[in-house]
Formats: C-alpha cells, sequence, structure tokens
C-alpha cells in the first residue's frame, strides 16, 4: 500500500503533494514502482496533530480521488475515520476504507462502507498510553469491538483487515511486542496490514534525531520482519524497495504467492 498524503502537515511528507499535479505524479510514481493499493489521507493522525473538520479534509482529498480514481489501475483507500468524508470519497470513488479509530470513532462508518460494498482496514487505537497493559489482550478486545460493529453494519468477514496501529496509542515497548506478536493477531483470523514506514519508533531504535525521511532501512527490516511473522500488506512511502524486500520475504516462505498457487 502505497501513502500518498495530501496533507500541509503529515509527518513525513506535509505540503509536498498538495498539489493535484504533485498528487498526481507521486501516485504514478507509488503505482510504477509497484503498489497494489493507493492510500489518501487529508488529515495528519501524527502525535500532536490537530484535528480538521471534516469539509476541510474533504476539500483536500475528493479532487485528488476524482482525478487519479479513473486514471489509476489499482484501488484507491481512503483515509479517514470520519464518516461524511468515507461516503464523498467512495462516492468519488475511493474503493476502500481504512479506519485508524477502528469503526469506533464514528461507527455510522460501517454502514457507509457495507452501503458502498467497501473493504475496511480496522486499525487499533487508544486516547492514551498505558504502559502496564499486556497490549495484545487489549487489541483482542478492541477488535471485537470494532467486529461486532462491522458485522452489525452488513460488512462480511472477508472484507475486512486488521492492522495493529504501530505508532498509535502504545509505549515504544508495546509497540514492538504488538510487532513481535503478530502471528496471535494473525490467529484471529483476518489478513493483517501494517504500517511503520518512517515512524518514530524506527528512530528511537537507531538514533531518534533521524529525520523520517531517512528512516528507509529500518522501515523495510520492520516490515520484512512483519511479514514473516503473517503481516499481508505493509504501507509504505518508499514503494520500490519495499516491493523488492518482500519478493524475496514470499520466495523463500510463501512460494505460492509468487507462482498465484
Amino acid at each position: 500500500m502505497g501513502i500518498l498524503n495530501v496533507t500541509p502537515d503529515s509527518f513525513s511528507d506535509g505540503g509536498r503533494f498538495q498539489d493535484l499535479d504533485a498528487a498526481q505524479a507521486q501516485a504514478a510514481r507509488l503505482v510504477e514502482d509497484g503498489a497494489a493499493l493507493l492510500d489518501i489521507g487529508g488529515e495528519s493522525t501524527r502525535p500532536g496533530h490537530t484535528p480538521v473538520p471534516a469539509e476541510e479534509e474533504q476539500a483536500r482529498v475528493l479532487p485528488a480521488i476524482r482525478l487519479l480514481g479513473p486514471a489509476l489501475p489499482v484501488p484507491i483507500s481512503i483515509d479517514t475515520y470520519k464518516a461524511s468524508t468515507a461516503e464523498a470519497a467512495l462516492t468519488a470513488g475511493a474503493r476502500i476504507v481504512n479506519d485508524v479509530w477502528g469503526l469506533q470513532r464514528e461507527p455510522e462508518i460501517a454502514h457507509v462502507a457495507a452501503h458502498h460494498g467497501a473493504p475496511v482496514v480496522v486499525m487499533h487505537n487508544r486516547e492514551t498510553i498505558d504502559p502496564g497493559l499486556d497490549i495484545v489482550d487489549e487489541m483482542r478486545s478492541f477488535f471485537e469491538r470494532s467486529l461486532t460493529i462491522a458485522r452489525r453494519a452488513g460488512i462480511p468477514d472477508g472484507d475486512i483487515v486488521l492492522d495493529p496501529g504501530i505508532g498509535f496509542g502504545k509505549s515504544w515497548e508495546q509497540h514492538l511486542e504488538a510487532l513481535r506478536r503478530l502471528p496471535e493477531l494473525r490467529a484471529l483470523g483476518f489478513p493483517l496490514l501494517v504500517g511503520v514506514s518512517r515512524k518514530s519508533v524506527l528512530g528511537r531504535i537507531h538514533n531518534a534525531a533521524t529525520a523520517p525521511a531517512d528512516r528507509l532501512y529500518g522501515s523495510i527490516a520492520a516490515h520484512v520482519a512483519a511479514a514473516v511473522l503473517g503481516a499481508d500488506i505493509v504501507r509504505a512511502h518508499d514503494v520500490r524497495p519495499h516491493v523488492e524486500a518482500c519478493q524475496v520475504v514470499d520466495a523463500i516462505i510463501r512460494p505460492a504467492a509468487r507462482t498465484g498457487a
């Protein structure tokens, strides 16, 4: 999943792709580099971000979706927790809803996705960090609540992807624990999406002062480990090196993925 932020304040590339021409060029580059999905977001969710009204979020994402949807050979995912933005984006041509609050901030978003027949990415999140939690037990409980919302809205289980939410609502140790214990989440029976690209958890491992754009090697290492432990989708800024790294993972441990068997 390639990342396209049309925001002024995203932690890594804020402001670079707000212009439609720049967004179009970046989308084409991500797809050429091998992205199978394109995730478009109009509100930064970095630590300390300022929430934006739905109208402003939609003013950022809808022109890009309308422009790119018919032109791209891959589906567009709308990165939002707002039901009204999801409705507008799916109407404009997006095909997937990626909700960083796991359908729980605005549960109506599940009905929107169901109405459009759109798959959903359900991400784990917390308002506060509690280092004393068993984070995987916490995620199981969170996902059960999300799955109840999804099923009541009519979203089939086959249209649900779970995301452990690396970088959201966890201590540094809990981020690593969540990655280490991905097989336990995979045992819930749903595909997993993992997004560690350029995040601060990587900076703390090798150099907290490292700029996000300089965390490529750590991003690849984290996503390769995630793929080995059960992740089905990785969400990345730097698509080509991730595609090549995951092709090697598939060749070694998932040969059926390369043969189509």
